[in-house]
């Protein structure tokens, strides 16, 4: 069973653009991604999408559907009425490329600057040994298929383009909490590091990122709020700051 259904589609480029109208063919079970590839196939050769999997695991294809940050591949047709209006935009944190395609390589200048995993000089690689315990611990932030749609969402970069030099944002803040956590990781500061040059004081925990996580991660909960307590431990525990300063365990490493 198809449908006729009214879409508004961002056409533009890094110079500006407009919402372009379209009727659109919708079949039974369809999702967004669905529509927009019929839509090329017969009304706009020419506009721009990013995607690959359309499986929701590769993340390459977040889009903005009705003001709301989604993966294109995993929207139904079906979350919309009948005779509602869909809106398909661009992510709006990062620059246009062309139609909905943005440049999102403020996400990977960010992943160079974390610092990577760092293994015990002792031990050579396949002789790595974990707890089980240890592995569930940060699993879940292994989920991360890098959608983008956390930093996308996050409105200390969203509201204000001013904070992107300072603020590496959640997907960058789970990676740190994994690091952080995993047993294995030589490095003792990523915490103070995630609080001095990545920006971690600026969140809020508004948890705007783990409402649009479409792995489900509690980023917020399960990654950025404890990287806050223990930086607060570290920095303001009266026992734990004498000790840092004692033993000259205070300078973030680089």
């Amino acid at each position: 069973m198809s449908t006729q259904r009214h879409f508004r589609v961002w056409r533009g480029d890094d110079e500006g653009g407009e919402l372009t109208d379209f009727t659109v063919e919708v079949n039974e079970g369809e999702v967004v991604l669905d529509v927009i590839h019929r839509l090329q196939a017969t009304q706009a050769p020419d506009l721009a999408v990013r995607w690959n999997c359309k499986a929701g695991k590769c993340g390459s294809c977040s889009a903005e559907i009705n003001g709301r940050p989604r993966l294109l591949c995993m929207t139904r047709m079906n979350l919309f009425g009948d005779d509602e209006t869909i809106t398909v935009t661009p992510v709006r944190t990062f620059p246009v490329i062309r139609d909905l395609v943005t440049d999102v390589s403020y996400n990977y200048d960010k992943a160079r600057a974390m610092p990577a995993f760092a293994p015990p000089s002792d031990l050579e690689p396949g002789e790595y040994r974990m707890q089980q315990v240890d592995v569930e611990r940060s699993q879940e932030f292994r989920k991360c298929i890098e959608c983008f749609l956390c930093q996308n969402t996050c409105h200390v970069v969203r509201d204000h383009e001013e904070n992107k030099p300072d603020f590496s944002g959640p997907r960058m803040f789970i990676r740190a909490a994994e690091l952080d956590m995993h047993p294995l990781d030589e490095r003792d500061d990523r915490k103070e590091l995630a609080q001095a040059e990545q920006g971690l004081g600026y969140c809020n925990i508004t948890k705007c990122c783990t409402e649009v996580c479409p792995e489900h991660i509690k980023i917020t909960d399960n990654a950025i709020i404890p990287m806050k307590e223990r930086v607060v431990d570290r920095k303001y525990d009266p026992v734990t700051w004498l000790g840092r300063k004692i033993f000259r365990r205070d300078q973030v490493k680089h």
